[in-house]
């Protein structure tokens, strides 16, 4: 207790504290850990924009979530209009090529065809009946040929008759003025005279009579010849025909095929094995040409995996894969690259981009590599003709591995010259092996 008028106590004065004397030595020592900091980031910065994409094209692996199962899908359609007969099969469900999907109703298709077919047979009849026709027209002409040969049979007889008439003439004639010359020294009588006349002019009148025969038979000889040349000109016209009624048998034939092949179309098949898709029509409904019935998904399937362009350094055909599916856990399916786009994927779509105009950022592009199945195994067998019901689903992320050559760096080998001139693979080495990783959520 402290008596009035006292004056209170001071508190001690705590002795100074001495500095360290390496901080008053070196004080830039509490710089040098921000200073490190700094390096790191800016040498990390620095290795990232330079050799990233080197560090990440030389990788023995090379993995993408972006790849797809895809397999050929076929728009199947309508070739002719009719009403849906009857559906065979039902949505996604399996086929094999050559099973029957749809059928429309045949009964005009059917009649078209009886058609055609009569048609096609009068045609044929035509052809027949003008084969006959010309065989009449060559009896015809031979018949007329005939006529020919007779009637210059009948101008040798005729002109042999009238030259044993001349002669006959000659020699009544000669008669005839002998016993006129008689009569007028009356040693013959009139009754011999008028003998010797009379048979002067019956000769006479045959010499007449066989030049009228001659000339007759001349004038038939004429019209034979003439009837020849027009059953001549009858078959002519008739084997004119013949070209004729050929080129409308095989019109009709055409026609009867088109009406064959419009038939057919009335009945729509399998192109291959494979799944169908949602059916688009059904039993009762009108369909017109190229109406869209089903969709077709091949059997044969691939993987379509979409690489960062800085990944395909030294990607190539042949490489092995290896692709796992989230919808079968642990199950591990193996494949090979089978193709690599020319150009990303962009460059295929409807509208291109075309950065020649205006400003432009530097985009990585993603390229499309075709890699098919090849484990054939039942397990394997399965799992893609699963994907047969959805060609669209999202795979794991195949990859590329690479090797170390012969001088310690690490390549990846390619077809392509151009990026890898004179590279050979080393021998003993293994092949580059394709991996994936986890891939996204499925979706359809």
């Amino acid at each position: 207790m402290v008596a009035p008028g006292t004056p209170a106590p001071q508190p001690a004065t705590p002795p100074a504290q001495t500095p360290p004397a390496g901080a008053a030595r070196w004080p830039w020592l509490k710089f040098i850990t921000p200073i490190l900091v700094v390096l790191l980031a800016a040498a990390l910065v620095i290795t990232l924009t330079w050799n990233w994409n080197s560090w990440e094209g030389g990788r023995a692996e090379q993995a993408t979530d972006d790849a797809f199962v895809r397999a050929d899908l076929t728009p199947l359609s309508t070739k002719v209009a009719g009403i849906v007969r009857d559906v065979k099969v039902a949505d996604y469900q399996h086929v094999h090529k050559g099973e029957l999907l749809f059928e429309l109703e045949d009964d005009d298709y059917q009649a078209g065809v009886a058609q055609a077919t009569a048609a096609v047979a009068a045609a044929k009849a035509a052809i027949e009946n003008n084969a006959r026709q010309q065989s009449l027209q060559d009896a015809r002409i031979d018949r007329a040929l005939a006529g020919i040969d007779q009637a210059k049979a009948q101008i040798v007889a005729a002109q042999a008759g009238i030259k044993a008439a001349q002669a006959e003439v000659v020699r009544t004639q000669a008669e005839r003025e002998r016993q006129e010359a008689l009569l007028a020294t009356h040693s013959a009588t009139k009754q011999q005279v008028e003998a010797a006349v009379a048979s002067q002019q019956q000769f006479a009148a045959q010499e007449t009579s066989r030049t009228a025969d001659l000339q007759e038979a001349k004038t038939g000889l004429h019209s034979s010849e003439i009837g020849v040349e027009a059953e001549r000109r009858g078959k002519a016209v008739l084997q004119s025909q013949d070209q004729q009624l050929l080129a409308d048998l095989q019109a009709r034939e055409a026609a009867l095929a088109v009406a064959k092949i419009n038939l057919g179309y009335t009945k729509i098949y399998a192109p291959a094995d494979g799944v169908v898709g949602e059916l688009q029509v059904h039993p009762g409904q009108l369909v017109s040409p190229g109406t869209q019935v089903v969709t077709f998904v091949a059997e044969d399937k691939w993987v379509e995996a979409n690489y960062r362009e800085t990944q395909l350094t030294h990607m190539k055909v042949g490489d092995p894969a290896e692709i796992r599916v989230d919808a079968y856990p642990g199950h591990t399916l193996r494949g090979k690259v089978l193709e690599i786009a020319p150009a990303s994927g962009s460059q295929f779509a409807l509208i291109p981009p075309d950065n020649a105009t205006g400003n432009y950022t530097k985009v990585v592009q993603r390229v499309p590599v075709k890699i098919v199945f090849d484990d054939l195994s039942a397990e394997a067998t399965d799992i893609a003709h699963h994907f047969g019901r959805d060609a669209g689903r999202p795979l794991e992320k195949p990859g590329a591995r690479n090797h170390r050559c012969g001088d310690g760096r690490r390549h990846r080998h390619s077809d392509r010259a151009a990026a890898h001139p004179g590279h050979r693979r080393p021998e003993g080495k293994p092949q580059p092996q394709l991996r994936s990783g986890r891939m996204d959520r499925q979706r359809v």
